[in-house]
């Protein structure tokens, strides 16, 4: 898998094999670890990761109100490895702050994916690099809402 920029393929053929290897008790990188964490968090996927030769290549069209779980599973992990070493920096302080006005982990973590997810797609719009500062911004406006 490409380190930094995956193909589609890539992160589906990760995730579904991840969830194989948990599920037969194989081995797990770290990486894979974290990512069976997010599965767990989401029993309404575990039927589409169960199923790759049906969902591999399955699209999904959020203007029609799909969710893409693996869209919705890679934002979770990034934001769990983002947590893990803090950064951009104040990102766990945000976190801890938004899960205890929540008093709920995994909405605190929804909570936070929207950040990244607003952050990434003004990047891509304006052709620019992340702005850390509008992501964790948008993190503590969250957890004083």
């Amino acid at each position: 898998m490409a380190l930094f920029n995956p193909s589609r393929d890539e992160v589906r053929q990760f995730f579904f094999e991840a969830w194989r290897k948990y599920r037969v008790s194989e081995p797990l990188t770290a990486l894979e670890g974290m990512a069976v964490e997010v599965i767990a968090l989401h029993p309404e996927y575990h039927a589409v990761l169960d199923a790759p030769d049906r969902y591999r290549d399955q699209d999904y069209f959020p203007e029609m109100g799909e969710t893409n779980p693996f869209l919705h599973m890679s934002l979770h992990l990034s934001i769990l490895e983002q947590l893990s070493i803090d950064q951009p920096p104040g990102i766990a302080a945000a976190y801890r702050a938004l899960q205890q006005r929540l008093d709920d982990q995994h909405e605190a973590l929804h909570g936070l994916m929207e950040c990244l997810a607003e952050t990434v797609w003004r990047a891509q719009r304006d052709k620019t690099p992340p702005d850390a500062g509008a992501y964790l911004e948008c993190m503590r406006k969250r957890a004083a809402e």
